[in-house]
């Protein structure tokens, strides 16, 4: 199973997401790689030292100087492991353009690493640009966060074109897994609107489980963790432990 975690716009819990889900997946016993494809390297940042990464992402995607086993590394918490980003990965687009190949990369590199990693997450850039779409190339499974705000629906019609032009040709068996709900605030009536418009848009793609705003899912990248080791208590670790358990559901 492979989940790409996209949606172009930013500062949806796309990174959240998936350092939380992939976190998920890990306590369960589930060998987990979470894949950093966002030039920022935030999901990197949240479980490694990224100063002392020596080889990442770009490398085993621009020019095959190594592949993808080759840079993954241990997280703090078992069973998941990182390939992660660099802000050479923003390079990448340029270095490839023109060649035949350039879509299909990722999805030859994780070839390799398919059978350790049963469980594989990937974090998108905010952009539609060729990392999203080597992203959607080799996912199984796609899940969109979209943020519980009042311009949540902005630009969605430009990602759902993107995936159906990927379907199309490069991955026709992409599947979308869900639209997930996140920075929800139900105590007010415009959150509660907003929920109402994306539940009538997506129907029932849009997962039960909703992401609720909160200060310890804000904080624990900081300390280089996951919200299940940093506040297991928190209405954040019981959100996304529910997540895990229907995207399993549902996948």
């Amino acid at each position: 199973m492979i989940v790409a975690i996209a949606n172009q716009k930013g500062g949806v819990g796309k990174t959240t997401t998936a350092i939380n889900l992939a976190a998920a997946f890990a306590l369960r016993g589930r060998p987990t790689l979470l894949i950093d494809l966002d030039p920022q390297a935030n999901s990197s940042m949240s479980y490694l030292d990224v100063t002392t990464v020596q080889r990442n992402v770009y490398d085993a995607i621009a020019d095959g100087t190594c592949g993808l086993e080759d840079v993954v590394l241990p997280s703090p918490t078992e069973n998941l492991w990182v390939a992660p980003a660099r802000i050479s990965l923003a390079k990448l687009e340029a270095k490839l353009v023109g060649e035949l190949d350039a879509h299909y990369r990722l999805k030859d590199r994780l070839a390799a690493v398919r059978e350790r990693f049963p469980y594989i997450i990937i974090d998108c850039p905010p952009t539609l640009g060729l990392l999203t779409v080597n992203a959607l190339v080799a996912a199984t499974h796609l899940l969109i966060p979209i943020q519980s705000s009042y311009f949540a629906l902005e630009g969605t019609d430009d990602l759902l074109e993107t995936i159906e032009k990927v379907r199309t040709r490069a991955n026709p068996d992409l599947r979308i897994l869900g639209v997930l709900i996140t920075m929800h605030d139900k105590r007010t009536s415009l959150a509660r609107d907003i929920r109402a418009q994306i539940d009538k848009v997506f129907g029932n793609k849009v997962f039960k489980t909703v992401i609720t705003k909160s200060v310890r899912l804000e904080e624990s990248p900081a300390y280089k963790e996951s919200i299940f080791s940093f506040a297991p208590d928190s209405s954040g670790a019981s959100e996304y432990y529910r997540l895990c358990e229907e995207v399993i559901d549902r996948a």
